[in-house]
């Protein structure tokens, strides 16, 4: 056995497994979890009768009623860049968790510049969005796509530049590195304390969970899809499986960014009095619970604020987020040169 799971290949197909099976119960707990708690902050029952009591197969339902209907491409559409859009957002979903660690040796790669590649490749979903509403030769579409592409110019500033001061207080762009630096162990030396990143670098965790949104294209941030403006914006023309596919990929990516802001901030896999040698059992439990807290954070943000006009969307991103995503730099370089 143990040469066996030594061989590249099959270690591989076992990754890839992992993270095809972890991606869609990612997104239908999330999932069933958003209806739950929409339906508490509203005063209403939500899913009731789709598995019992708790209606906690209504997603299943819902997957399986997509998939029977009909794949429908509009006439005029480019009808290979159409079909393909959805599979592209799901390839930034994919590709995200390859780097996430949720314990010191459980991460399909440990890369040296792990949240480069992260906060590179979660772009990748923006794009399909774009490709999406273009391709489906319906104007709403078309703006919903260019008002994504808008999003992630003015996002994608404060996303980056709210990660540099964690990177600097780290000393490492490894996501296995920077849990190290919080929980201020080493791996032949055993548990020695930490402190999470969420202290010292408040002020990036807010830019980073607000870009985070922003990224996500959820409420007050929807404006991509603005049903009252742009009908269901880049989805318009979309129908099927190929529909599940981009709300899959949003909850699989409320998911994978909520890790990652754990993974900075919040110390990963990493508790306090928490051996080292234990965080490969415990770190999953220690990550799932942080990364649930802050998606709880974001439902609530969503049945909370209204939606922004494009120009206060703007406006918070240039005006406020990137200038105070600056200055954090500019003091954490002081503190750690200082002290």
């Amino acid at each position: 056995m143990t040469d066996l799971l030594s061989n590249f290949w099959v270690l591989l197909v076992l990754k890839v497994l992992v993270v095809a099976t972890l991606i869609p119960l990612a997104g239908m707990v999330i999932g069933f979890a958003e209806m739950k708690l929409s339906a508490k902050m509203q005063n209403r029952v939500g899913p009731y009768f789709a598995g019992g009591r708790w209606g906690w197969a209504q997603l299943i339902a819902d997957g399986v009623k997509f998939f029977q209907k009909e794949d429908l491409v509009p006439a005029e559409a480019d009808r290979a860049v159409f079909k393909f859009a959805p599979m592209l957002v799901f390839i930034g979903t994919v590709a995200l968790f390859v780097v996430l660690p949720a314990g010191p040796d459980l991460v399909v790669q440990n890369l040296d510049v792990g949240i480069f590649y992260a906060l590179a490749i979660s772009s990748i979903s923006t794009i399909g969005v774009l490709v999406a509403g273009w391709s489906s030769a319906n104007k709403y579409s078309l703006m919903g796509g260019l008002r994504a592409a808008g999003q992630l110019i003015a996002y994608e500033l404060p996303l980056v530049l709210s990660v540099v001061g964690v990177v600097v207080m780290a000393g490492t762009m490894s996501l296995n590195g920077i849990v190290e630096a919080q929980a201020g162990w080493l791996s032949e030396t055993g548990w020695q304390g930490g402190l999470p990143f969420v202290i010292p670098q408040l002020l990036g965790f807010v830019i980073f969970m607000i870009a985070a949104l922003a990224e996500l294209s959820r409420i007050p941030f929807d404006m991509p899809i603005a049903e009252s403006e742009l009908v269901m914006g880049y989805v318009t023309e979309y129908s099927g499986f190929r529909f599940l596919f981009f709300f899959l990929a949003e909850f699989a990516n409320m998911f994978s960014m909520s890790a990652i802001a754990a993974t900075l901030f919040l110390g990963g896999y990493w508790a306090p009095f928490v051996p080292a040698d234990m965080l490969n059992w415990a770190g999953p439990a220690i990550l799932a619970a942080k990364v649930g807290a802050l998606v709880f954070l974001m439902i609530w943000f969503r049945w909370t604020f209204p939606r922004f006009r494009e120009d206060q969307l703007q406006s918070l991103a240039w005006k406020w987020l990137i200038p105070l995503s600056l200055l954090n730099i500019v003091l954490t370089g002081i503190f750690k040169v200082a002290f």
